[in-house]
């Protein structure tokens, strides 16, 4: 159990690591917390909402993964190489198609009660 405690100490450790550093991770949470204060205005139902966690989890968890990758990356050499290139920007598409995603299920999730309201 105490294995189990330390290693959420590290996952806890790398959250905070991204939350503090990296503008694109703060950026994808303060989005997040957009879409939770809207769903909280608009009385979303529960199906909406776990449709919007788990984009958002998949969103924030590729960025993280995307920031590791390049990291990693960065570490293996900082001189110019179009195979670390081709890496991040493979990486960095990822995060690009499940925020395009994010939106998507935003609008169709959102766009009925910004209607009613209008």
């Amino acid at each position: 159990m105490q294995r189990f405690f330390r290693s959420v100490g590290f996952a806890l450790n790398g959250l905070l690591q991204l939350i503090r550093h990296e503008r694109n991770f703060q950026l994808h949470v303060i989005a997040f917390i957009g879409v939770l204060a809207l769903g909280l205005f608009f009385g979303i139902s529960s199906m909406e909402w776990l449709v919007i966690f788990l984009i958002s989890a998949l969103v924030m968890g590729l960025e993280a993964i995307n920031t590791a990758i390049e990291n990693l990356c960065d570490l293996y050499s900082t001189e110019t190489n179009e195979r670390i290139k081709k890496i991040k920007d493979i990486s960095a598409g990822a995060v690009l198609i499940a925020a395009l995603l994010a939106l998507c299920i935003a609008v169709v999730v959102f766009l009925p009660y910004v209607k009613r309201v209008m």
